[in-house]
């Protein structure tokens, strides 16, 4: 368990009977659902690339996974009915379901998976996670079992395999998915009005269609904070996910909504690109995280919904231990360091900004902060396709702000190509032991000791364990109470 945008239009309408707005026409349906994202997937394939808005839209909707992860971070089976794991914890042995097929027909089976998990660890895979799925091997024994082999302990595996980049997918149709998704899921997609909407219609060839009380379901984009409130005063949206914090007040005390706050396993960090003069100085590094007060961040950029991190790791996760006290805010300290390092002020550094509200708040907060320590932020608004290309591909940065929102990536800091540009052998090492402890209270151990040094290290400017807020119409029922993961999980929703 965790601890843890639309403009308003109105206009007359010539008649009573057409006056009643269409969103309610779908309600009394009690079969179609509007959700809104701040972000729009700038494709559906969430094997291909780093975005989470993929997922939002595309994970247990239209692809599956062989486990599936639950709002309290549980694994249940999925595409896999059970599951054996071998007692040096390295061999898991599948059972798949039978009688299940993808929508254009085909069947899933043995072949089907071991495809899926080859193509993500090949030399053309794109996947975010393609350093973990090269770890494995997989093998058909027939067609509806599958053995997977894992070269180091991972107690995480099974959660791990019920992420979006984990998807099972079908070989023929594998390499178009990106705009004509197949998978096995109880949904697919009934269109796509680029820069607008996703629309997903219920699929009736899924193994069980009676179950599935949401039978169409369109997810608008609106980025923009006053725009997500307009939308969902105006009914146009029944429910909006990760909603901009700041409109919670607005909704908790009107009737017609409900607000539910929600734990997370992300992490909100000023990255730092480790790999640029003067920040591959651990003393700079160390400079701008005491130049920065996480709790005026936390209530300037998250209105409060946010819990301090000194590592890149959370509260309420296994082997969590509170770093926070390694790199106090600390202006006087950070203005020693930066004269240790012989760096002259003012220093200038450019950071770039992605378009979420809590990056563009949030950045000129931290901008603020660092100004008192004698270095000047210069701040970048970028779009999501420009930090993905730009920031996180080409490491073409100095600074960012940006929630990494994968439960499980400690292991992302013993990349040598991450854009974050951290090299330690030392780290290195430690992970490898993590991978290979088979006994828990060793795992704790050397996971708590990963994250003293990345906090020693200073490799960011660690800030805050986000909780994310849903507003939604007060009949809609299913929503997840916590998020382990980025999911609108449209099957487990219906309409009270």
């Amino acid at each position: 368990m965790f601890t843890r945008r639309t403009a308003l239009a109105s206009g007359a309408l010539a008649t009573a009977a057409l006056a009643t707005p269409l969103h309610a026409l779908a309600q009394g349906k009690k079969d179609a659902v509007t959700l809104a994202l701040a972000l729009e997937p700038p494709g559906l394939d969430p094997t291909a690339g780093a975005a989470s808005s993929i997922a939002e839209v595309t994970l247990y909707n239209i692809y599956e996974t062989l486990t599936k992860i639950n709002p309290d971070g549980s694994v249940s089976p999925l595409l896999a009915e059970s599951w054996e794991v071998s007692p040096d914890l390295k061999t898991y042995t599948f059972r798949l379901r039978k009688g299940v097929t993808f929508h254009n027909g085909e069947p899933l089976n043995a072949a089907a998976v071991k495809f899926s998990f080859d193509r993500a660890r090949g030399d053309k895979s794109t996947n975010k996670d393609k350093r973990s799925f090269a770890n494995l091997s997989t093998q058909a024994v027939d067609e509806y079992t599958v053995v997977v082999l894992n070269k180091d302990i991972d107690p995480d595996l099974l959660f791990v395999l019920g992420q979006a980049t984990a998807i099972i997918v079908e070989p023929k149709s594998a390499a178009t998915n990106a705009t004509k998704p197949v998978g096995t899921g109880p949904y697919k997609l009934a269109g796509w009005s680029r820069g607008a909407s996703i629309t997903l219609a219920a699929w009736p060839g899924w193994r069980q269609p009676s179950s599935i009380r949401i039978r169409r379901a369109t997810f608008r984009f609106i980025p923009d904070a006053a725009a997500q409130v307009a939308a969902l005063l105006a009914g146009d949206v029944d429910a909006f996910p990760r909603v901009t914090p700041r409109s919670m007040a607005q909704f908790k005390n009107n009737p017609r909504f409900q607000v539910v706050v929600s734990g997370s396993r992300a992490k909100t960090i000023l990255a730092i690109n480790n790999a640029r003069k003067p920040l591959n100085d651990v003393r700079v590094r160390r400079a701008i995280a005491a130049a920065i007060d996480r709790k005026a961040i936390i209530q300037g950029a998250a209105d409060g919904l946010g819990v301090p991190i000194g590592s890149h790791y959370v509260p309420g996760a296994f082997g969590y231990v509170d770093t926070t006290g390694i790199n106090p805010h600390d202006v006087e300290k950070a203005k020693r360091l930066l004269a240790e390092a012989g760096v002259k002020t003012p220093l200038t550094l450019t950071m770039t900004l992605p378009p979420a509200p809590y990056a563009r708040q949030g950045g000129e907060l931290i901008a603020s902060q660092l100004a008192k320590v004698g270095i000047v932020a210069k701040l970048q608004n970028v779009e999501w396709a420009q930090w993905l290309s730009g920031t996180y591909g080409n490491k073409n940065y100095d600074l960012t702000l940006i929630s990494h929102v994968e439960p499980f990536d400690l292991g992302n800091f013993a990349k040598p190509d991450y854009y974050w540009g951290y090299h330690s052998e030392q780290f290195d090492a430690l992970y490898e032991k993590i991978q290979n402890a088979a006994r828990p209270a060793d795992r704790a151990r050397l996971l708590g000791d990963a994250q003293r040094l990345l906090a020693e290290d200073a490799v960011h400017a660690f800030l805050y364990q986000p909780q994310w807020v849903t507003v939604a119409h007060k009949q809609l029922r299913g929503l997840w109470k916590d998020m382990p993961v980025f999911v609108n999980d449209l099957s487990a929703l219906h309409w009270a």
